[in-house]
């Protein structure tokens, strides 16, 4: 299993990449769903990342296995989404960075633990369910 503390750095580092891959991938800025997708996304993950019961939260507000929920819902869509708009015929394989995040994120989800280390209880003082 993936820890928590361990997830939780990689969603701040695949919100920010998200919030990029369109300038990074050079995708079409004339496909506005290519684009706006994985940068809309992007904010979705950074803020549930902030507001998740884990190591690195700074708003606790939702425990791990809705982060989790959440992320399998996010990956799906991130994947399928160059089929749902119809993006995936375009030049440049703009379709294949949605597709292969949104399986990692839904691959990452599936194989993180459902709750923060033990010692994560001791250092904030509450009991994480």
């Amino acid at each position: 299993m993936i820890p928590t503390r361990v997830h939780a750095i990689v969603d701040y580092i695949v919100g920010i990449v998200l919030l990029l891959a369109p300038n990074i991938f050079n995708f079409a800025y004339d496909d506005q769903a290519a684009v706006w997708i994985p940068r809309v996304l992007g904010i979705i993950i950074l803020l549930q990342a902030l507001c998740t019961r884990w190591e690195y939260g700074a708003f606790p507000a939702m425990s791990v296995p809705a982060h989790l929920g959440v992320d399998v819902v996010l990956g799906i869509f991130l994947a399928i989404s160059p089929f749902l708009f119809g993006f995936y015929h375009r030049p440049g394989n703009v379709w294949a960075p949605h597709l292969i995040v949104g399986i990692l994120i839904v691959l990452q989800a599936l194989t993180t633990a459902r709750a923060p280390a033990a010692d994560y209880d001791r250092r904030v003082g509450t009991h994480i369910s």
